[in-house]
């Protein structure tokens, strides 16, 4: 008897678990992998939850498109912050998380067979949602420096092309698209009648004065543009499962069916949560992203010290290096590598084939985190990285 869907076996198993039992089975070992932030939401708004959640109401099933008071909030931030308003063509959805929107948004669009365009490196979760929902993910290569290959993605829309994925700041490059490439891109769907999915769940993580930009909101971009955000990152929210999807409000008889059916509602103390959250603004975060500059600065620093063994763009966004090291020759178990990092010198990375790039044999592609710690422990988990790196090329030059 057949075990599981042929969708389900099309789909790569998540490396994360596999990292984490690295980290587990070597006690001890810095972890430069998990893509998550080193601080939480705001302890006065944790503190004020059980008064929030004192309306006996509010264990019962609510509004499948969110709570209304944090509708209004996240539409007023919106257009506050993004310049995205949305009045009478687009709403305001709230997810468990923005991994569900985007999911939600595949299964209201997408048609099995349908193709999803992702600049690659890709985030692995988008690849997998698409795959699960039996449509077709088609990689195409950014620029050496992480941008976007606008003229690629371009030559990859085919009829069957329902979207372009881009998600700016970038996971897993660090990349912060341009305006004028994420214009570019915008302009390409509206005139091949396909949607742009936009990702800006690490909207506020930018540095040396690199600004985010929000194609939605481009004049008559709203009719084909789902923009997606997330409380996970900005906020230290991501076991709260709090994300946001804004979609072009003819989508929303599909959307509501989509989401009545997965969830329902997302988790009322999480949505009551966020509304507290939000209240601290932007203003609460940007400390936080001003020392993650520092540590970014620190980070860098120290891996020049591999000199040409590595190659990594400085890019201005979220919190991740994106390294270029060489090939692993003919090694055929792709963990290799990031095993002997656990094992031997106690610091693990993500390795770039959960990220698209699987031709090992010629560049051995690894995303590090410097967002999870404290500083002093990044850069004691880099220093050991740096070791790490030079003993493993020694011993197969």
């Amino acid at each position: 008897m057949k075990r599981f869907s042929r969708r389900m076996a099309a789909v790569d198993s998540p490396v994360m678990p596999a990292i984490a039992a690295l980290v587990r089975n070597n006690p001890g070992t810095i972890s430069l992998g998990q893509g998550v932030v080193n601080y939480g939401p705001p302890a006065e708004a944790v503190a004020a939850l059980p008064g929030l959640m004192s309306n006996v109401g509010l264990n019962k099933y609510q509004a499948i498109i969110g709570y209304p008071a944090l509708i209004d909030a996240f539409t007023q931030k919106l257009a506050d912050e993004n310049n995205i308003h949305c009045e009478s063509e687009s709403v305001v959805m709230v997810t468990a998380g923005s991994n569900m929107a985007f999911l939600n948004c595949l299964l209201a669009v997408g048609d099995p067979g349908d193709e999803f365009i992702l600049p690659s490196p890709y985030y692995f979760n988008q690849e997998m949602a698409i795959r699960m929902v039996g449509c077709v993910p088609v990689p195409v290569r950014v620029n050496d420096d992480w941008s976007l290959n606008v003229e690629a993605l371009a030559a990859a829309v085919t009829p069957r092309t329902r979207a372009i994925v881009t998600v700016s700041p970038n996971n897993p490059t660090g990349a912060v698209y341009s305006r004028e490439s994420l214009t570019a891109v915008n302009v390409l769907c509206a005139s091949k009648n396909i949607y742009h999915f936009s990702d800006e769940a690490y909207e506020y993580f930018t540095y040396e004065g690199t600004e985010h930009f929000s194609p939605a909101s481009l004049p008559r971009a709203q009719r084909h543009t789902i923009s997606f955000f997330s409380m996970s990152k900005n906020y230290g929210m991501a076991s709260w499962r709090i994300g946001y999807v804004v979609f072009p409000i003819d989508l929303l008889d599909a959307m509501n069916k989509v989401q009545d059916t997965n969830l329902i509602c997302a988790p009322v103390a999480s949505q009551l949560l966020a509304l507290e959250v939000l209240k601290y603004g932007r203003a609460w975060v940007q400390p936080k992203i001003d020392a993650l500059a520092l540590v970014r600065k620190n980070v860098y620093q120290i891996l020049e010290s591999l000199g040409d063994r590595v190659q990594f763009p400085k890019t201005r966004g979220a919190f991740y290096v994106f390294l270029k090291l060489p090939g692993l020759g003919v090694e055929s178990d792709r963990l290799a590598f990031n095993r002997a990092m656990a094992e031997q010198h106690k610091v693990v990375s993500v390795p770039g084939f959960t990220f698209g790039l699987h031709e090992t044999q010629q560049a051995n592609y690894q995303r590090l985190s410097y967002g999870a710690l404290e500083a002093a422990s990044v850069a004691q988990g880099v220093e050991r990285y740096v070791d790490a790196v030079n003993a493993w090329y020694k011993k197969i030059v």
